[in-house]
């Protein structure tokens, strides 16, 4: 599988993962910095959180973890958590704004 292809697999299965506190998909709130899809179809994934203390710490990356390697063609994943920088309503998508009254 093409590379651009891949990628956009994994878009469409990170927009189906939700904020535990918001009825928003990660992909829309803007928690997806980088996915890179490296040799051999490996894919790296560099997220957020809302909040560093956010419940969904723990289960967040897990959860983009299963989902992404579940991808017909993946070969491994790995997920990486940053706070930088750190994560603002901004960079939620325009549709995201209006679901949660932000526009």
């Amino acid at each position: 599988m093409e590379n651009e292809a891949l990628k956009q697999k994994v878009i469409e299965v990170l927009q189906t993962i939700f904020d535990p506190e918001l009825p928003v998909s990660i992909w829309e709130l803007g928690l997806i910095y980088e996915i890179n899809i490296l040799p051999i179809n490996n894919v790296q994934i560099v997220m957020t959180l809302t909040a560093p203390g956010c419940p969904a710490a723990q289960s967040l990356p897990v959860e983009v973890d299963q989902k992404v390697r579940a991808i017909e063609g993946v070969n491994d994943v790995h997920v990486a958590v940053t706070w930088t920088p750190a994560w603002d309503k901004s960079m939620m998508s325009e549709a995201a704004q209006l679901e949660l009254g932000f526009l």
